[in-house]
């Protein structure tokens, strides 16, 4: 499958799209005053520690706190030699669900609140939680993950040939200092002993620099910063199936020639410079692509849709036929759109990079053979997602239960915000509501205060209007009731569930 890399950058941002046969699968956007922090290093500090939770609090320098959980600071080796290192430079230690057969001592007798650590955020802040962070130290090379506080040799499932993997376990067992830790990343396949003992002493003489700087500064301070998001596309996705790299800015250009000569000459050809008066992102359709990622509703070809609701908690995915009534049967007609659903839904999930807990409602079909089918189809699809994923089989009543793992922020939280107006519910109260509540607060006022002068109510333009059209009469009744004057007027900056009471 031919790959491209599109990289759009300027002073102010960088978004780089992954295509592979001109269609769009990844997305990456950093902005040069917003930089992710996931990978990078810091000296924290430990701010509450909680034995009932088997966690931390710890600053470590970011508007929130972040969270530590025990088995992410006890070392556990016995994933290695299952790391997936299809694009994410760094192994997963969230899928341990226990480390020494559940042996490992409780957090309190690990840390101490008020201690210095020195920890990495694995996950980024997202929404309303901070970041996660670990005790397990890793940085990424081009050919090794360096593995610091680990001791042993791992090397990606990716490479399944045993002879190879034998190999490179044996050059890197012999080249790498005592007491640490490598795992060998899928582009090493085939690598010299020279190329991995130049990447072993590269990473080592950068981790001596992340030890002095965490002796010399003080907490919470950052000791580490992982490369901005075109030098990481460059270590971690530049592969053999690249067969075209695009920048648009000519000094972005020429600074990834030279890296890549410097470190990866084999893929000099494939640099191209972009130098057509039409902008870049629109040239390869992937503008309207991050538009599509913005919306809730996404059309499928045959004429049905999917509904994406994103929430804090889990997202949900709605299948419906829509405009397709099919030719065949009501069954087959549901099948078709449910097949086609699941291909698009795990693009989604892929281009928007979702993550978390995921339940797809798909169209209820009446044969088990059916809900068999869309479930392999499900999870073939997800075979060629490289986050990793867990499925439950379709319930009776159509529902899919999965989740993915997820490292960085949405796309959607990282190109939106909560509306200001509805905040973030997606509905505001009625006209009626509004209107209703503030005959309610007149008529407390009237109980409370039977002597009251002329009224002035002020509401939204479209409460007023609702008021004079539909409640006149009501409005009418109550000012008899009080035995005054009330005056209604209509503000324009008003949010349409404000309303305001005062005696003249």
């Amino acid at each position: 499958m031919a790959k491209e890399i599109v990289i759009n950058h300027s002073t102010l941002e960088t978004r780089v799209a992954v295509l592979e046969n001109t269609v769009v699968t990844e997305l990456y956007h950093e902005r040069e005053k917003e930089r992710g922090v996931v990978g990078n290093i810091y000296k924290g500090k430990v701010l509450k520690v909680l034995p009932g939770m088997e966690s931390a609090f710890v600053d470590i320098g970011l508007e929130k706190a972040s969270f530590l959980y025990v088995d992410d600071m006890v070392p556990d080796f016995t994933m290695y030699d299952d790391y997936d290192d299809s694009g994410d430079a760094r192994p997963d230690f969230s899928r341990k669900e226990g480390n020494n057969g559940g042996k490992r001592p409780p957090i309190d007798q690990l840390i101490k609140e008020g201690q210095e650590i020195l920890v990495q955020v694995s996950k980024g802040p997202i929404g309303t939680k901070g970041a996660r962070i670990t005790g397990h130290l890793s940085i990424p090379g081009r050919n090794l993950v360096y593995m610091p506080t680990m001791d042993s040799v791992g090397v990606s499932r990716q490479i399944s040939e045993e002879k190879e993997r034998s190999r490179l376990k044996e050059i890197v067992y012999r080249l790498k200092p005592d007491k640490s830790g490598f795992i060998i990343r899928t582009v090493a396949e085939g690598r010299s002993e020279d190329e991995f003992h130049s990447d072993i002493n590269f990473l080592v003489s950068l981790w001596d620099g992340i030890l002095e700087r965490y002796a010399t500064s003080g907490a919470p301070s950052m000791v580490y910063q992982d490369l901005s998001v075109t030098y990481r596309v460059l270590r971690d996705l530049l592969a053999p199936d690249v067969k075209r790299m695009v920048i648009d800015d000519d000094q972005e250009y020429k600074n990834v020639r030279a890296f890549i000569r410097e470190y990866m000459p084999k893929y000099s050809s494939i640099v191209n410079l972009f130098n057509r008066r039409q902008p870049i992102f629109d040239y390869y359709g992937i503008e309207e692509e991050i538009d599509r990622a913005m919306g809730q509703k996404v059309w499928l070809k045959s004429g049905g849709y999917l509904v994406i609701d994103q929430t804090e908690a889990l997202t949900a995915i709605d299948v419906n036929t829509g405009r397709f009534v099919g030719k065949a049967s009501h069954e087959e007609t549901i099948l078709k759109t449910n097949l086609e659903a699941v291909q698009e839904l795990v693009y989604q999930l892929k281009l928007r990079n979702i993550g978390g807990i995921i339940i797809i409602d798909l169209i209820d079909m009446e044969t088990p053979q059916n809900r068999q089918r869309v479930y392999q189809a499900l999870k073939d699809e997800l075979r060629n997602d490289k986050a990793r994923s867990k499925i439950l089989q379709i319930s009776e009543i159509g529902l899919v239960e999965m989740t993915r793992k997820r490292d960085r922020e949405q796309l959607n939280w990282l190109l939106s915000t909560t509306c200001p107006y509805c905040d973030g519910t997606g509905r505001i109260k009625s006209l009626s509501f509004t209107a209703f509540a503030t005959f309610r607060e007149l008529e407390r006022m009237r109980m409370a205060n039977h002597r009251m002068g002329p009224l002035t109510i002020n509401v939204h333009p479209d409460v007023a209007d609702y008021i004079f059209t539909e409640e006149g009469d009501f409005l009418a009744n109550m000012q008899e009731k009080i035995g005054e004057k009330i005056t209604l007027r209509s503000i324009d900056a008003f949010h349409h569930e404000q309303f305001e009471i005062y005696e003249f």
